[in-house]
């Protein structure tokens, strides 16, 4: 048996610590300071991935935790940035549907003892948007027009999701009409 508090499962911890801390220093104190968390957390994304599958470390609870900590990160920008303005409302909302819709699938794919392994869309898509976070946070509302970097990054990040979800859904949906 695999020990449960294991480097990689400590960093995801960690990565969830970080998520109120970002928040709070988001909404009050800076976006500088705000941005430097989310940087800090989105590398022990990495950093515990990395760790899991070179000492093979990998266990049930980081397989569980570590998307959940992601989405607690990402979404929590998300519904910041929606709640200061400077994202519409339904782009989180995709990011969140989309989640929903992709952790249903796993759970019916569980209940049926089949592994929804991450693919390469969710990935991708994780990591694109934990790069556009913090470029969003620092150069937000520059650009001309509607052409600004949160209107663009958003624009990406909703891209990136529905294909994410279209992928999951194309391969492993077959086990909700079964």
């Amino acid at each position: 048996m695999k020990k449960l508090l294991n480097t990689p499962n400590i960093l995801t911890i960690i990565r969830m610590i970080f998520v109120p801390v970002f928040i709070l220093l988001l909404l009050y104190v800076s976006r500088i300071a705000a941005c430097a968390v989310f940087v800090l957390a989105s590398l022990t994304d990495w950093l515990d991935g990395y760790l899991a599958r070179k000492n093979n470390e990998i266990t049930n609870f980081g397989k569980f935790m570590d998307p959940l900590a992601d989405k607690m990160l990402v979404t929590s920008a998300l519904v910041c940035f929606v709640g200061l303005g400077w994202i519409p409302a339904w782009v989180a909302m995709i990011v969140i549907g989309r989640d929903l819709a992709v952790d249903g699938l796993r759970m019916v794919a569980a209940s049926r003892n089949i592994v929804m392994a991450a693919g390469w869309s969710g990935k991708v898509k994780t990591a694109v948007t934990m790069v556009l976070i913090p470029v969003m946070l620092v150069f937000g509302e520059t650009g001309v027009g509607i052409l600004t970097i949160n209107n663009i990054s958003a624009l990406i990040i909703v891209a990136l999701n529905i294909i994410s979800m279209v992928d999951y859904f194309m391969k492993n949906g077959k086990v909700i009409l079964e």
